[in-house]
């Protein structure tokens, strides 16, 4: 499943991140793979808002689209 598919409410957890430039992308936003994370808004053609700890980050489509995770 892809970080794009999760239900608003659900907790993830990051496992992979497949492409180089798209993981640089997810270390810049505090993004790595094994964070835990909950998926708080999903814009309908917009971004995914991700809660980690107390910060709220909007993840674009695409860039989540390429993050894989697991419950």
């Amino acid at each position: 499943m892809t970080l794009a598919e999760v239900k608003r409410g659900n907790r993830v957890k990051i496992s992979n991140i497949p492409d180089e430039f798209i993981r640089a992308q997810a270390i810049r936003f505090g993004i790595s793979e094994g964070e835990e994370i909950e998926c708080i808004e999903k814009i309908p053609a917009g971004p995914v808002i991700i809660k980690k700890r107390f910060q709220e980050i909007a993840i674009g489509r695409r860039l989540a689209e390429n993050i894989t995770v697991t419950n």
